[in-house]
């Protein structure tokens, strides 16, 4: 019994060595733009069904419990809260919100996720050509790709709620739209791959993107001059690192035990 006890309690350290990996990653994380929080689910395991639920006891009554010892339990999966996170004015004009649901498309590598990738973070720049890229590390390039021309007035650039993106030209007095920003939402975003780099891509279980314009079929509206920060709360992190710290004490505790109990058998002839 102490072997199994052991075993049992062995499951429990690996689940919560894994719970805590995230939990590290969600605070890590805590001021990357557009970045949502993940949790842990847990599973218990196998059951040792030792005496069945009903089985007939020494009056002919069925019992009503039996004995089942469980075998512990395991990770069942990791999954991504897709809470809103706050706005946080910036004044730049290429900085973006979605309000509600939805996603920015991004043109990726072309081995992954079909070329295509999706954003919650709006923190866009321009690249030499005078395309909006996303600004992180690779410069993903937004999709349908709007081009801010050279010549444009930059503190002009306004990108209004339903996604038109306009600019004012030298000697002009009416602004001019130079694209219309589209958003993409799923059936399931819980079901996307996290890429890293504030991308996702679909999945079997996200099921394919649904292209809207913003405000419309479903879809959030776009806050300029704002990105929306992480939704990780560092108090609740911090107070789940804290409950999984001391369930991993807890389990090598019963692993300590069951080693003293196996030493007690040992030690029996003597």
């Amino acid at each position: 019994m102490a072997v199994l006890a052991m075993h049992t309690a062995a499951t429990g350290l690996e689940a919560l060595s894994t719970e805590i990996d995230v939990t590290a990653n969600n605070l890590a994380n805590v001021n990357t733009t557009g970045f949502k929080r993940s949790r842990v689910n847990f599973e218990d395991l196998l059951y040792q069904l030792r005496r069945p639920p009903g089985t007939p006891g020494a009056g002919g009554a069925p019992q009503p419990a039996g004995l089942q010892v469980g075998l512990g339990t395991r990770v069942s999966n990791t999954q991504i809260l897709f809470s809103q996170g706050s706005p946080i004015e910036t004044g730049r004009a290429l900085d973006m919100t979605i309000n509600g649901e939805g996603f920015f498309r991004v043109r990726i590598y072309d081995d992954v996720g079909g070329g295509f990738g999706y954003t919650r973070a709006g923190n866009f720049s321009t690249n030499r050509d005078g395309e909006l890229v996303l600004g992180n590390s690779d410069g993903f390039r937004l999709d349908p790709p709007i081009q801010i021309p050279e010549n444009a007035i930059r503190d002009s650039i306004t990108v209004s709620s339903d996604g038109v993106v306009s600019v004012l030209l030298p000697g002009e007095d009416e602004i001019t739209e130079v694209g219309q920003i589209t958003l993409s939402r799923f059936a399931n975003a819980e079901g996307l791959m996290q890429i890293g780099k504030n991308v996702y891509v679909p999945t079997a279980a996200s099921g394919e993107a649904f292209e809207a314009e913003p405000g419309s079929e479903g879809v959030g509206t776009i806050l300029n001059n704002f990105l929306e920060s992480s939704n990780v709360d560092p108090v609740k992190e911090l107070i789940n690192l804290i409950k999984s710290q001391r369930a991993f004490e807890l389990n090598s505790k019963v692993i300590t035990t069951s080693n003293e109990m196996l030493q007690v058998v040992t030690h029996l002839k003597q």
